[in-house]
């Protein structure tokens, strides 16, 4: 599977944004989900992860509440809607795609290109 991130940009703190994650080779109803970040000079993080059919979701303790992950399979895309934005959550985001094991961990198979999100205070 190959998988397109797009969404990124330059919020204000307080700002939203839509990060979308487009799948084509393969259904992906077949795969859990994940978005990842990593910052500058940080570890990339599992922001929020999605079974495949959303039948659980997770979200790492600083974005619960403000992040929404989802996913439309027919389209073959899955969503990160980011609420609320800190200047802490400035970070490339990556999406991610697993076809086996648990969603929740970080060995995740097929991955997608970054997308920047920069939050200004």
């Amino acid at each position: 599977v190959q998988l397109q991130a797009s969404g990124g940009g330059l919020v204000q703190a307080g700002g939203s944004l839509r990060l979308s994650c487009v799948a084509s080779g393969r259904a992906l109803r077949e795969y859990a989900m994940g978005w990842f970040r990593q910052a500058p000079g940080k570890e990339r993080e599992l922001v929020a992860a999605i079974t495949g059919y959303s039948s659980s979701t997770y979200y790492t303790d600083s974005v619960k509440g403000r992040f929404t992950i989802s996913r439309d399979n027919p389209n073959n895309t899955v969503y990160l809607r980011m609420n609320s934005l800190k200047p802490e959550d400035t970070a490339v985001y990556y999406c991610a795609a697993r076809s086996s094991g648990w969603y929740r961990s970080y060995d995740y198979g097929y991955w997608g290109q970054g997308t920047q999100v920069t939050v200004s205070s």
